[in-house]
């Protein structure tokens, strides 16, 4: 029996509201003037060099994303409800990264096993005991949302590290809007570009204690060859701050300093696009080129900010995500706005079991997986594949979590045929320091494969424009 799938543009035969002033306009468009539009949007994305990069694949690494054309819509209260859930989510996750870095309450409360805290691997015992400026560990928290229903949200996972991909969101609404004046005019859409500003105004809010002026700000990137290399010097332009690498920056006199061609500068808020173990190969992995040796004790003593803070990512591990609802109620003392996926962590046997006999039907994922990798869709899997990784979990259980395989929400996406539904999830970003703000979209991927539920741009999923309508 074919699974039904919740079509955000058309219930039944009927156009939903938020997508009426689209019906016509993807009606009247001829297939020659999609294709011309598509190329069209193809060369500005070259041009301005919005491009990511896939290594080990052979031929050229830098890949363009494919952009489709058809905006995904949401209704203003639609929205609303998202940007509650979010904010909560965000304000929950930070409280448990201040408190199992700090007194460990909601372990003492038994509502979060240690072993999953302590033990994980994201758990950094060298900012223990440290709780940076107005408290805040995620400064930028990437919550990836995924619909079933009309009103059926769920979150799939927290990215509280460097989650990548707004630099589409904010290029998506600049080619749309080069592309598509019309259709701006006619639909009242709320803007996503103030985004820049208020990352710059989070950043700065979060200024280290021995900073006494206008901070500086710097991003920390590992280079020309990671993936997201365009989105670091792209942030930067927009914000009009530096763009630096571990080579640029020194630590003297208990501050952080970065070379200029008029001599030392003070650095007092980092936002890094590098992994922990790279910052500081003092104190982490000594044979890392990426970071400042010292820096972690500049941070510790209140000479500069690492954004996110080192160690954030334990609240991101996909078994600790299991726990997020409790967080809400631990910390907030609410009920959660937004719902989890619900997960079985093999790494209790009771879950183990059910997962390995119902391992056809499920989507197994690796707790520190990412992109789209070390994973099964069971559904969309073979026999083969389904045993090699049955051997897999059973070698190594606590490394995986299963979820149902969920009805994923399609939206109309121009293919070669014309228009056909295709899969979608949302990142919205939410940036957390002396306040909370999101602006009204994210970063919509689509996977462009037929019946594929896995969008990832590594995986061969695309991105969308993400419009919430004005009231």
């Amino acid at each position: 029996m074919a699974t039904e799938y919740f079509n955000e543009m058309f219930q039944g035969r009927d156009v939903r509201v938020p997508y009426r002033q689209l019906q016509d306009w993807m009606g009247k468009m001829p297939a020659e003037l999609r294709q011309m539009k598509q190329a069209e949007a193809e060369e500005l994305f070259r041009r301005i060099g919005i491009t990511f990069a896939v290594y080990g694949e052979g031929g050229d690494p830098d890949r363009l994303i494919p952009f489709d054309m058809f905006p995904r819509v949401f209704a203003q209260d639609e929205w609303r409800k998202l940007e509650r859930g979010i904010k909560q989510r965000a304000r929950a996750l930070n409280a448990f990264l201040t408190d199992v870095y700090g007194r460990g309450e909601i372990i003492k409360a038994g509502k979060i096993p240690s072993r999953l805290v302590y033990r994980n691997e994201a758990y950094e015992k060298a900012v223990v005991g440290f709780t940076p400026p107005r408290g805040v560990y995620s400064h930028i928290v990437g919550i990836d949302l995924v619909r079933t229903g009309p009103d059926q949200f769920y979150v799939l996972e927290d990215n509280c590290r460097t989650p990548s991909g707004v630099s589409y969101m904010l290029e998506n609404r600049e080619i749309m809007m080069r592309m598509f004046p019309g259709l701006f005019q006619a639909n009242r859409i709320e803007p996503v570009d103030g985004y820049a500003e208020l990352l710059r105004r989070t950043l700065a809010s979060v200024a280290p204690a021995k900073c006494d002026r206008e901070p500086t700000i710097a991003i920390l990137t590992p280079g020309h060859f990671n993936s997201a290399y365009y989105e670091h010097s792209f942030l930067a332009d927009l914000m009009g701050v530096e763009l630096v690498e571990g080579a640029d920056l020194f630590v003297r006199d208990g501050f952080v300093w970065m070379r200029t061609t008029e001599g030392p500068k003070k650095v007092d808020v980092i936002y890094r696009r590098i992994d922990d173990a790279f910052i500081d190969p003092l104190c982490f992995r000594p044979d890392s080129m990426l970071g400042v040796p010292g820096i972690m004790d500049v941070y510790r003593s209140g000479g500069v900010t690492i954004c996110s803070a080192p160690g954030a990512g334990v609240a991101d591990d996909k078994a600790v995500y299991t726990f997020v609802p409790e967080m809400v109620r631990f910390y907030l003392g609410e009920e959660p706005i937004l719902e989890n996926v619900p997960t079985w962590q093999c790494a209790k046997s009771d879950d183990l079991k059910y997962v390995l006999d119902q391992l056809p039907e499920l989507v197994v994922k690796e707790v520190h997986g990412s992109g789209g990798y070390g994973m099964l869709v069971g559904p969309k899997s073979t026999k083969e594949q389904i045993a090699a990784f049955r051997d897999r979990i059973i070698a190594d259980p606590e490394n995986y979590i299963a979820q149902p395989t969920l009805a994923l929400s399609t939206v109309p996406t121009f293919v070669d045929e014309g228009v056909a539904p295709r899969h979608v999830d949302l990142r919205p970003y939410c940036l957390v320091g002396e306040r909370i703000e999101l602006v009204p979209g994210g970063l919509t991927r689509v996977a462009l494969k037929e019946g594929s539920l896995v969008v990832n741009s590594s995986q061969g999923g695309g991105v969308k424009d993400t419009w919430v309508l004005a009231e």
